[in-house]
């Protein structure tokens, strides 16, 4: 059998069982998943919420933009708090301030260690019973408990509504007056929160821990960090150490593959342009469009974490909330990384065979007015949703769906999961004639095509879940989006798409970089597909998922030991001869890939990725500190080196602008890592030193991140910032001249 007989076996083999492992324990989180109850009432029959108002509450919550303001179980966005943990402590001192007063006569801030200590027990045997009752469906809450509910509602109302006394704490959050304008709807979106909360610190049966595994973090409440924790903590560093020396062990037993002969021309001059191919440009310029478009969101939001309802005194808020603003901020995010990926598809495609199919042209046109309509329309209908102008049901369909990175509606989702069906087509098309011919490259392109098909197919899972589903199992779903589609097999196209480029340009040997993509593929996928649990700690699901998560989640981390070996090789085929020159800033886009994949995706995944590390972390600075440095660090830099290569392609003739190229990578790296360092990480850290101090409520409250030294800490960001956002500036301002510039031969003479 040969290797990649082997290879292809091993990859088969990895993709099977690590996805029966995921659908098995999907379903044991279907199984064990919070309870949703007909209804709450207290001891002495009184009703307090149904289990209908509970689903609707949910919708409530995610019509003004769910994760996008605030979080819920520590995901979502961060300047508003998050509303489990805010909830469970200001619940507990509504308890305790009565009892304290009904017993000491006095608050509870005032009594004495051992009297505080005997209340606290009392409130932790209060709130932490589990009184679901499975038979009837109903749980069953003190009288006590139901004032605690009426006094935290008429807070949450105050709060969302336009109550004047809250309008400083308001701004603080960045939340809008009358962000919900019926007041039936701030009751049953109470209801969800109550709910929400209940899970997070009610114990699971005959368990004494909490469906949500003690998070969040709450001293006061009993919420402590568990053995599991610790102990899952510590096989996934031993297993990561383990695959650390195995991968390194391998690689230097691999014996070096002979450089091929490097040719004396760019093969890729000798190359037709078609007429689909020339047609990809214009995705090309929509793509830096939307880059200006996310910027400038980005550069909004993050200015609400330090004036909270307002830009640089301009009153936004009224028409632009921090909701909008970050929304479109993080989809945009994701869509212009994924167009400038399809767009390469696109191209390489028929570059390959030489020829466009029949309507292939026509298709690449229909998906691009396609994507267009998505954009804008999902962008309006989010709009639309959260300033209140869409019903529950037509929000879901049209509007916000309330989940981070999978915001847009159903219908937007529907239509987005169907072009890119047409996208698998046309990819597909124009590579059959080449298959059939059974050419050196025919493994290299069926693994193209099954990251392709991938693609297209995992974007469905975004449709598994229903308006009303569970969160735990919405959330389980959600994370096969995010972490599988976003994360997972666009890693392995990108991967399959940088390989098969260098192998066009006669760097590297077919067989050498189909080899290396197959073992590439299986290593990432190993740790990866499992590895999904590890933002599922805390989501109402099982312990063993946590295991799991822990466990895979290292094997992820592992093949980065080998990152400065790829920069290596990168930075040499950089240099292999005169003409490769050209691809210069491509070659380079893909060695800062390399990098942040290291910094980013490693060291500052792996930081939060530990259960006990995630426990305190979750929901903090320091995962948007992963998500800026992973996404655009390796996403968006690739994406744009992926531009480069097909901008290099499509201006065969022109010389480009090496100093705007320069000055546009370097200052879109260092802007980025100034960001990190000087504003967001040092935040993070702190909030994490308070959550292991006094518990993730304070963590993420405005009595903690409005701190004088807290407010210096974010405007800091501006300097890396600005550098960032003039770096993505001048690069659009390149890709733009290039269409401008008349003193080249006209590419288009060029097609076929």
């Amino acid at each position: 059998m040969t290797k990649e007989k082997k290879l292809w076996l091993t990859f088969i083999l990895v993709m099977i069982a690590s996805f029966a492992v995921l659908g098995y324990y999907g379903f044991k989180i279907y199984q064990e998943a919070p309870p949703l109850p007909n209804k709450i009432v207290t001891t002495d029959g009184e009703k307090i919420f149904d289990g209908q108002e509970i689903k609707d509450g949910q919708n409530v919550w995610q019509s003004i933009g769910g994760q996008e303001v605030g979080s819920i179980w520590g995901h979502g966005a961060y300047t508003a708090p998050d509303w489990t943990a805010d909830w469970l402590h200001r619940e507990a001192l509504f308890f305790l301030n009565h009892w304290a007063r009904e017993d000491f006569g006095n608050a509870y801030d005032q009594l004495g260690e051992e009297q505080q200590a005997a209340l606290q027990k009392r409130l932790q045997l209060e709130i932490r019973k589990n009184t679901y009752d499975e038979k009837n469906r109903t749980i069953t809450i003190s009288p006590l408990r139901a004032k605690a509910i009426a006094f935290l509602s008429d807070y949450y109302a105050g709060l969302f509504m336009g109550n004047p006394d809250l309008d400083e704490l308001r701004s603080d959050y960045a939340i809008p007056k009358y962000s919900i304008k019926d007041q039936d709807k701030m009751y049953k979106m109470n209801a969800f929160f109550f709910w929400a909360s209940w899970a997070a610190i009610t114990e699971r049966p005959d368990s004494e821990v909490t469906y949500t595994h003690n998070w969040p973090a709450d001293d006061l409440i009993g919420n402590k960090a568990t053995g599991d924790l610790i102990i899952w903590t510590g096989f996934s560093i031993i297993l990561l150490l383990f695959g650390v020396g195995v991968m390194i062990f391998h690689h230097a037993r691999l014996k070096e593959e002979e450089t091929p002969e490097i040719p004396k021309e760019d093969p890729l001059m000798r190359q037709n342009i078609t007429s689909s191919m020339y047609a990809v440009k214009k995705y090309m310029w929509v793509v830096s469009l939307l880059i200006l478009i996310q910027v400038s969101f980005g550069v909004i939001t993050a200015h609400y974490g330090v004036e909270g309802d307002a830009f640089y005194g301009l009153d936004l808020a009224d028409i632009l909330p921090y909701s909008i603003s970050r929304t479109w901020h993080v989809q945009l995010g994701i869509l212009w990384i994924a167009t400038a990926w399809l767009a390469t598809g696109l191209y390489i495609a028929p570059a390959v065979s030489g020829k466009d199919p029949k309507f292939q042209v026509f298709g690449v046109n229909f998906l691009f007015i396609c994507l267009l309509i998505i954009v804008l329309g999902s962008m309006v209908g989010q709009w639309m949703g959260i300033m209140q102008k869409l019903g529950l049901v037509e929000n879901f369909w049209f509007g916000h769906q309330g989940y981070e990175y999978v915001d847009l509606g159903r219908f937007w989702q529907i239509f987005l999961f169907v072009g890119l069906f047409v996208w698998l087509a046309l990819m597909v098309r124009p590579l059959i004639p080449v298959l059939r011919r059974k050419t050196s490259e025919k493994n290299l392109l069926i693994m193209f095509l099954v990251s392709s098909a991938a693609i297209a197919l995992f974007y469905g899972a975004g449709l598994m879940w229903g308006r009303q589903t569970n969160l735990s199992i919405a959330e389980y779903w959600r994370w096969w989006v995010v972490h599988l589609w976003v994360e997972g097999f666009f890693e392995v196209f990108a991967t399959v798409v940088s390989v098969f480029l260098f192998v066009r340009l006669g760097l590297l040997r077919t067989k050498t970089a189909t080899l290396s993509v197959l073992l590439a593929t299986i290593i990432f996928l190993s740790g990866g597909i499992i590895g999904t649990f590890h933002h599922l700690y805390f989501s109402g699901t099982p312990t063993a998922v946590m295991a799991l998560g822990a466990t895979f989640s290292a094997l992820e981390v592992v093949p980065l030991v080998l990152i400065g070996y790829e920069v290596y090789e990168n930075y040499k085929l950089s240099r292999a001869t005169r003409w490769i020159k050209d691809y210069k800033w491509p070659i380079y886009c893909l060695i800062a890939v390399a990098f942040w994949n290291f910094l980013g995706a490693g060291i500052f995944g792996f930081v939060i990725n530990p259960p006990i590390a995630l426990y305190y972390m979750q929901g903090l600075n320091t995962t948007a500190v992963h998500a800026h440095t992973a996404l655009f660090g390796v996403y968006g830099m690739l994406g744009i080196g992926l531009m480069l290569f097909v901008l290099r392609s499509l201006y065969r003739f022109q010389i480009w602008n090496d100093k705007l190229l320069r000055f546009s990578f370097w200052s879109i790296n260092i802007g980025l890592l100034l960001m990190v360092v000087l504003s967001v990480l040092p935040i993070g850290l702190l909030q994490t030193v308070a959550s292991v101090n006094h518990g993730m409520w304070y963590a993420r409250s405005a009595e903690f991140m409005q701190q004088p030294e807290m407010a210096v800490l974010k405007w800091l960001r501006v300097i890396g910032d600005t550098i960032f956002a003039i770096g993505l500036v001048t690069f659009v301002c390149f890709v733009f001249s290039l269409k401008k510039d008349k003193n080249i031969p006209d590419n288009k003479s060029r097609l076929e």
